[in-house]
């Protein structure tokens, strides 16, 4: 990653990843008074909506698009819509998912500006973007008391997308436009 900054100084580093969301709520921990149980409402149906999410390491801004399904076409088509929000050069942190091989190794081997690097197998921690997940789910899905799953998806769509996650992935190299290493 160092190489890929001397390199391209103004590059982005996106760290990829796709997750699952269901109309269904997640239950975590919650507080309330002593006496009173809370109440989450549990739905029967199994909707879910997939969303992909990139996250700049360097800035902490989140890029997320909902999508029908997690495929190679579904990831292709991710990374052409960010090629074309970023015209620098990209780094791509990747986890080894199956849906990220196929058409994707073939969209990257025809785009020069995009360079890839896979993260070890079974180590979903090591990416930031899994992370961002948490963080939204905690804010937008577990508990929730959505009765239309449209109004779930947008929430969550708004908040990855309007939300500066902190991360420290990139505490060891300055932020963009801080001069030298």
């Amino acid at each position: 990653m160092t190489d890929f900054l001397l390199v391209h100084p103004g590059g982005i580093i996106l760290a990829l990843d796709e997750i699952c969301l269901y109309f269904q709520s997640t239950l975590t921990r919650v507080w309330s008074p002593v006496g009173q149980t809370p109440i989450v409402s549990v739905h029967p149906q199994r909707e879910c909506v997939y969303f992909y999410g990139a996250l700049n390491v360097r800035d902490g801004r989140e890029i997320a698009l909902p999508a029908p399904a997690a495929t190679a076409e579904m990831t292709a088509n991710f990374l052409m819509v960010l090629s074309m929000l970023f015209p620098q050069p990209i780094l791509l942190l990747m986890d080894r998912a199956p849906w990220h091989f196929g058409e994707v190794t073939t969209l990257l081997q025809e785009n020069e500006r995009i360079e890839l690097l896979l993260f070890p197998p079974a180590c979903p921690d090591l990416n930031p973007q899994e992370h961002v997940w948490d963080c939204t789910r905690e804010a937008v899905s577990h508990n929730h008391s959505y009765r239309h799953f449209q109004s779930l998806i947008d929430d969550f769509e708004a908040h990855l997308n309007t939300t500066v996650f902190s991360t420290s992935f990139m505490g060891a190299f300055p932020p963009l436009g801080l001069g030298a290493f």
